[in-house]
This record gives structure tokens, C-alpha cells and sequence, in this order.
């Protein structure tokens, strides 16, 4: 299907509206496909008028336009044409639609726990059409009745409350006005806890292989759940816009939840099979209070065009972290955003590949599928951070609450919502609006001889608000706060600086509280304290900071990996922070070893991350682990373990079931030991074989993927390979390959695979669609690669002309993550 261009949106717009629409799905038509019938009412302004509608069926049946018949052949590319349209009209298109096994449109699954079949559905952002004829843009919203019919063992749950039938109908009462891409269905023998707040039905709902770990973690959900609708209702004078909030888990989803109105829908790794950080348990909150915001922020009131995706994905993602920090146990979520989130904004600002967070013009579709990314979310939250910080809370919600009340039930543009907060503050947001959200590009503060330098790689400087703080050491070798400061910076490239407290300080942190999206540089003396003592900072939210500013040196080339990973060996041992931890290890262990590290320097690399390791695994000894700091620990040295005694020690918790001292070893944990063993030929199928007779859950299948493909075998290779390029696997399957499949311990045995991956990609997502390509884009790139070599292979491809949309963009991201690898090498052997 042709991506739909915002001038196509814009003539259509002009000449339609919908009145209703009515779906009806039976899915009782087997494993492959199920039937669809929608009848639109709809008035155009220009009777005489043409137009089209979106359906992309496996076999349109019939088409019928004011009681005229449509040629079905008359389809094509996924638009059927509507010619001779009259004042008033009626559409009713029924088709025989296809299953997904790419979570586009209805997808189809199977668990191989049970046997047991589930559907759902995902209509963003062009996949509606899978399932049912429509509009398919998100200024022509309309009430959608939709009604299921099922098999009769099943539950079907949709975007408002419903009236079971006899013969397994489900019919939905009719939502209020909504884009077409939020219409949802979720079916299937599920297991659902059932509750009530505040006057609104709640229901959380997952496949019955789950039932059990659903009901351990229910209340937990709900009471996050409760306590984000209590927040929403504080700030918000418009009360949650419809009946009922289902939170549905689904297998297999391609992205972490979506916001269909009533009926959210998230990946079910979010159901808890194994024991997990207290960062996994605030980052399910996130998303937990993240879809709820879209209730009003994108469902309530909805942007006209994908331009403004900032105002659904931008304020979710920042009222998620309001919401959580102030309203629920987990009140440092903004140090958790410090400390990993955010990097995902920053890094994306600084590809090739960035845009303004508003960006003026977005052509079509596949354009905005691209947008999706940090900086839509990270950067955009932060921004608004800034925005809020610079208008006052009170004005903020004032201007917000306008907004909606404006356009509640109908769609906006980034201009509306700036006259909301202008005429709600008095201050010229518009201005703030042109450098912040127009721009792209991230600013760098340094000082110097007593000015505060301001620089932008793309020569746009930004106003900034943020703090900064004064350390000295203690007699006792700790810092100690002299004093903090807050400042208020122009858009320009030099400031007068005055230290946060009398006298030099053995630290100046520049963004200590990390309110400003900007990347800091020290002094000579600040970065040796840095050096010696990060760890004996006491604010953890000031050494996230450190933290991120060291990974941006690294990842500039400004420090070398080498230096980096003495600075981890240094001052993490001794860190209580989970968030910092495991933020810290990741990037080390996957970024800086695997990809930054010469293969001569890797070995040295990786026995320092097992020391460290097992130095936080001795510290967390004879104590509960009610943060996961040791579970934390124990996934660090599995992964970088890689000696014989090394091998040994996770040998020995493997046949005792556990870690001496805990945790003990749960599918996760089982599957990540063994993944480790087979990379490096201590374990092989036998292994694998046992384990997933073990666990032979969804999660288990793609364990066993992740570790065949593992194996320093060439035939398991090449199965890998041929699973990867030329199979129908699903995406968490394709995905999992992938990360066994690519292992930098395996340089030698990939050979060449790294040049052949670019051919293989390109046909690959040719055939199976965005969705597999972003996959194998992302988790099939060779990264470990850092060579110029790839480089090259990397850059031919992307100079081709037939790659998808979705594949170039993810490729390009890969490659600019590339070329900094290969950099950081020459770093690394510098410094050797």
C-alpha cells in the first residue's frame, strides 16, 4: 500500500466527514484469516466529489456506495476508489482478511505452553485497513461500534464496555469520536482480574499460561493504575473521556503498549515470569501511567497529522514520569530517566537521522513511522520539562486544561496548544516553541575563565534553565555540596558565570539535577575528581549525571573505552543505586566491550566487568535483595564471564538451581546462563533441549532460538541464518535469532557474515514488511563489526534506491552507531 501523503490527508479531509462506523469481525473462520464487514456513514462537501478508502484485504468480497455495487477489482495497492460520492453516504465493504504473524493489523498467536490461540489487533499507524475498511488518518475521527464474533470458550475485549450474545457475539457499545487508528480487539480463552476506581470498570487481562503471574502482580498494577487516574484527575479538569479501561497483555507486540482508548494493550514481558530489578517493576509503572496521559493527550484531543506526534508522545512520556515520581512508591523515576531513558533522546539527537521534535513538515506515513524515536519521547519530554519549569505548573495546567476543553473529542495542531499556554502564562511560548521544538540538535556547556560557553553542533542554540553545583572533599574522602545555583540562559554563546558557592571547587557540575537535554564538559580539576571520587557524590540523580556525561565522552571520542572502563572499575563497585548500575554495566558490557574495544583489548575488558561483578555480588551477601542490586550483579557476571573458572562457577549454579546466597535461578536467569555457556562452546543442544522441556513457554521458544544460534557451530550458523533471512518466523523469534546469531566472541567463525548481511536485509524486508525490517535492522546489524570494512558494505547498501523506509532508517541509526565504534576503536588502541 502506497503511503498516504499529508497532501492526500489534507483533499480528503476537506471533502469528507464521518458520521459513524461499524465494524463487525468473525473469527471463527480458522487459523489463517477471519471475515470483516464495515458499513461508514459519511458526508462530502463537494457532491460529484471522488475519494478513496483504505482496505487491504486478502480477498475484498463486495463493495456497495449508496446501494451501487464497486468493482472489487477495482482495488488497488490497498485503496479502493469512491467515485460520484453524494452529499450523504453509505460504504459497506466486506472482505476476508488475513491473520499477521508481524503484530500488524489482527495478529495471530499460538502458545506453545498450551496450545491455546489469541488475537489482536494494532491499527496504528497505517495496519487498521488489516482488519477493517476505514478513513485511516487521524483527523477523521468518528464512533466506532464494533462487534466480535468468537469462539464460544473465548473473552473479547474492545475499546468500550460490551453485551455478550449467545453464539459467541460480543457486541461494544459505540466509543465517542476516535481516530481510526485506535480502534482495538483482544480475544481469546484470557484470563482476566477484574476491578473498579473512582466509578470506572478496570480489567487487566493475559493469556491463561500467564494467569498465575498475572494474579501475583494484579494489585500492583491496579494500584498504579489508581493512583495515575487520581493524578490525571488532580490536573485535569476533564475527567478520563470514556467507559471503561481494560489493560490487556499480548504476545508478541511490536512495541511496549499502545493507547487504544479503553483497551490498552502491552507486551506481555511486562507480566513478570521471573524475578526482576526494582527498575523493571518502575518502568512497568511508566508505561502503566505513559498510555494513561494518551487518554487525553492523543485520544481525547488528537493531532491533525503526524507533525505534531510530539503532543501524544512527547507529554506522555513526560506526565508518565510526573506521575510515577509524585504519585507512586517509585519517587525517584526521574533519576531512572536520568540514568537510562534519556540517553535514548540524546543519542538519537546527535544521528544523522535527527529532526526537530516538532517538525514542520512530515510527507507522508512512512515518514512518520520514522519519527517514532527518542526524540518524539525523550527529547521531547525534556523539553518539556524545560517548558514546564520556565511557565510554572500552574500555568502549564491552565493553558492544558484550555486546550482540551477547545478541542475535546476533535483534533489540534501545535499552534492551538501554544495560544492555550501563551494566553494561560503570558509568556511567548511561541518563541520558546521555534528554538526548543523546531530545532534539532543538542547544545554543550563548558566553563571557562569565568564565562559559561554555549556551542551546538548544528549551530542553533537553545535557552536553557538548569543548576549547577559546588563540591569540596571531605577530610573522610567524601564530597560534600557547597552549594547550588540556578540559572537562566539565553540562546546564546557566552554567558558571565558565577560560581554556585565563594572560592574554586574540587567539582563544578554543570545540569546537576538534570533538568536541562544538554551535554556537559569539565574543567581539568573537576575531571579528576570525577576520576577519584564519583561514587562519593551523595545525590544519586548528580551521578547519573556523571555517568552520562562520561558514556557522551566515550561516545565522542573524547575518552577513550580503555579509560572508561577503569573509571567503572573504580567507582561502581561501591554504587547503591540499581538505576546506575545496570545503566552503566549495559553500556559497558554491550556497547563499549563488544563494539568499542580492539578484539586484542576485549578479553581485559570483560574480566574487568566480572570483577566487578563479582565485587558488587560479595557486597550484596547475607541481605535481601529487595532492589535486585545482586540480580543486577549476577546478569553482569553471566554475561561477562569467559574464563574455564568463569564457565565453572555458572556450571555449578546451574546444577545447584540458584546463586549461593540468591537468587535463584528462574527462566530468565536459566536462559541467560545458558546462553553464555553455548556462546562459548560449554554447553550445546542437549542443554537447549532440556531447558525448553522445561520452560516451553513463548519466552522459553525464543531462549532456545536465542541459544541454537548461539552455538560456535558453522551448521548452526547457517540455520540461523536461513531463519533470519528466508524464514516466517515471528518477530520476537527473528529478533532473538538475531541476538544469539551476531556474538563478537565469534569473530572468527562469522567471517564474512557481516558483509553478507546487507544483501540479505534488503530482500528480507522487501518481503515480510516495516515491522521485520525495523527488527532485523536493529537486532540483525552486525555491530560487533567495527570495522572499516562494514563501514563500507553499510554505506553501498544505504546508497541503494529500493530499501523500505522503515529498513533505511534503521540501518542509517546502526551505521552512525557504527562509525563512533570504529573511532573508539583507534581510541582504544591509542590508548593501549
Amino acid at each position: 500500500m502506497p503511503a498516504l501523503t499529508r497532501a492526500e490527508a489534507v483533499e480528503r479531509r476537506r471533502l469528507l466527514n464521518v458520521r459513524s462506523s461499524t465494524v463487525e469481525l468473525d473469527l471463527t473462520q480458522g487459523d489463517e484469516v477471519f471475515g470483516s464487514v464495515t458499513v461508514i456513514r459519511f458526508a462530502c462537501t463537494a457532491p460529484g466529489a471522488s475519494s478513496f478508502v483504505d482496505v487491504k484485504p486478502r480477498t475484498l468480497l463486495r463493495a456497495v456506495l449508496n446501494g451501487q455495487q464497486l468493482d472489487p477489482s477495482a482495488l488497488d495497492d490497498g485503496r479502493l476508489p469512491l467515485d460520484g460520492l453524494a452529499a450523504e453516504n453509505e460504504l459497506l465493504v466486506e472482505a476476508e482478511m488475513a491473520y499477521s504473524r508481524t503484530g500488524e493489523g489482527m495478529h495471530r498467536f499460538v502458545d506453545p505452553a498450551d496450545g491455546e490461540a489469541y488475537v489482536y489487533s494494532q491499527a496504528f499507524l497505517d495496519d487498521g485497513p488489516r482488519f477493517f475498511a476505514g478513513f485511516d488518518q487521524p483527523d477523521l475521527k468518528a464512533a466506532y461500534q464494533v462487534s466480535v464474533t468468537a469462539p464460544e470458550e473465548w473473552t473479547v475485549v474492545g475499546n468500550s464496555l460490551a453485551v455478550r450474545q449467545e453464539g459467541g457475539r460480543w457486541v461494544f457499545a459505540p466509543t465517542p469520536a476516535i481516530s481510526s487508528y485506535l480502534v482495538a480487539v483482544v480475544a481469546g480463552p484470557l484470563h482476566s482480574v477484574v476491578s473498579e476506581h473512582d466509578g470506572i470498570p478496570l480489567g487487566l487481562h493475559c493469556r491463561r499460561s500467564l494467569a498465575d503471574h498475572l494474579e501475583t502482580d494484579a494489585e500492583e498494577i491496579l494500584e498504579i493504575t489508581r493512583r495515575s487516574f487520581d493524578h490525571y484527575h488532580r490536573v485535569f479538569d476533564q475527567r478520563f473521556p470514556f467507559d471503561s479501561y481494560d489493560q490487556c497483555f499480548v504476545p508478541e507486540f511490536n512495541a511496549g503498549a499502545m493507547e487504544n482508548p479503553g483497551c490498552v494493550t502491552f507486551r506481555d514481558e511486562f507480566v513478570f515470569r521471573s524475578a526482576v530489578t526494582s527498575t523493571q517493576r518502575e518502568e512497568r509503572a511508566m508505561v502503566v501511567a505513559h498510555e494513561m496521559a494518551h487518554m487525553w493527550f492523543g485520544d481525547l484531543v488528537t493531532m491533525r497529522w503526524w507533525d505534531d506526534l510530539w503532543l501524544n508522545e512527547s507529554f506522555a512520556e513526560y506526565l508518565a514520569y510526573e506521575v510515577v515520581s509524585a504519585s507512586t512508591r517509585f519517587t525517584g523515576a526521574w533519576t531512572g530517566y536520568a540514568a537510562g531513558r534519556k540517553s535514548w533522546g540524546c543519542e538519537a539527537d546527535q544521528r544523522p537521522s535527527t529532526h526537530p521534535v516538532a517538525p514542520e513538515a512530515v510527507e507522508d506515513t512512512a515518514q512518520a513511522l520514522q519519527n517514532f524515536d527518542g526524540i518524539s519521547y525523550s527529547k521531547g519530554a525534556s523539553a518539556l520539562r524545560q517548558l514546564v519549569a520556565w511557565l510554572g505548573e500552574e500555568a502549564f495546567y491552565k493553558g492544558v486544561n484550555a486546550h482540551f476543553a477547545k478541542h475535546a473529542y476533535g483534533n489540534a495542531a501545535l499552534a492551538d496548544l501554544l495560544e492555550a499556554l501563551g494566553a494561560a502564562s503570558g509568556r511567548d511560548v511561541d518563541s520558546w516553541a521555534e528554538r526548543w521544538l523546531r530545532t534539532s540538535g543538542m547544545d554543550t556547556l563548558r566553563v571557562d575563565e569565568g564565562r559559561l560557553l554555549q556551542t551546538s553542533a548544528d549551530g542553533e542554540l537553545r535557552p536553557h534553565l538548569i543548576t549547577a553545583a559546588a563540591y569540596e572533599r571531605s577530610p573522610v574522602g567524601q564530597l560534600v555540596l557547597r552549594g547550588r545555583r540556578s540559572y537562566d540562559l539565553a540562546a546564546e554563546p557566552e554567558h558571565p558565570f558565577e560560581q554556585p558557592a565563594p572560592g574554586e571547587p574540587d567539582l563544578l557540575l554543570l545540569n546537576d539535577t538534570d533538568l536541562g537535554f544538554v551535554k556537559i564538559r569539565f574543567d581539568e580539576r573537576s575531571w579528576q575528581t570525577v576520576r577519584e571520587s564519583l561514587g562519593a557524590i551523595p545525590e544519586e540523580l548528580a551521578r547519573a549525571v556523571l555517568w552520562n556525561a562520561a558514556r557522551d565522552l566515550v561516545r565522542d571520542g573524547e575518552l577513550s573505552p580503555v579509560e572508561y572502563l577503569e573509571l567503572v572499575a573504580a567507582q561502581l563497585p561501591g554504587e547503591e543505586s540499581v538505576h546506575l548500575v545496570q545503566s552503566v554495566l549495559g553500556f559497558a558490557r554491550h556497547t563499549v566491550v563488544d563494539e568499542y574495544l580492539t578484539p586484542d583489548q576485549r578479553p581485559a575488558g570483560l574480566a574487568l566487568l566480572a570483577e566487578v561483578g563479582r565485587d558488587l555480588i560479595r557486597r550484596t551477601e547475607g541481605g535481601p535483595d529487595e532492589s535486585g542490586l545482586r540480580l543486577v550483579a549476577v546478569r553482569a557476571l553471566t554475561s561477562a564471564s569467559s574464563t574455564p573458572a568463569e564457565l565453572a562457577v555458572l556450571q555449578s549454579w546451574r546444577e545447584e538451581g540458584g546463586v549461593p546466597g540468591g537468587p535463584q535461578l528462574d527462566p530468565e536467569l536459566s536462559w541467560a546462563l545458558l546462553l553464555r555457556l553455548c556462546v562459548l562452546g560449554a554447553a550445546g543442544e542437549d542443554e537447549i533441549a532440556a531447558e525448553l522441556a522445561r520452560d516451553p513457554s513463548a519466552t522459553g521458544q525464543e531462549g532456545a532460538a536465542r541459544c541454537r544460534a548461539a552455538l560456535p557451530d558453522p551448521a548452526a550458523k547457517e540455520a540461523a541464518w536461513t531463519a533470519l533471512f528466508e524464514s516466517d518466523l515471528s518477530n520476537y523469534l527473528v529478533a532473538a535469532t538475531a541476538q544469539g546469531f551476531w556474538q563478537a566472541d565469534q569473530a572468527e567463525l562469522l567471517r564474512d557474515r557481516p558483509q553478507r548481511y546487507f544483501a540479505a536485509v534488503v530482500a528480507a524486508a522487501e518481503r515480510r514488511g516495516p515491522a521485520l525490517g525495523r527488527v532485523l535492522g536493529h537486532h540483525g546489524f552486525p555491530a560487533y563489526a567495527a570495522t572499516e570494512a562494514t563501514v563500507a558494505a553499510a554505506e553501498e547498501c544505504l546508497a541503494r534506491t529500493d530499501l523500505t523506509a522503515a529498513l533505511r532508517r534503521a540501518l542509517a541509526d546502526r551505521l552512525d552507531d557504527l562509525r563512533r565504534a570504529v573511532a573508539a576503536r583507534a581510541a582504544a588502541g591509542t590508548a593501549a
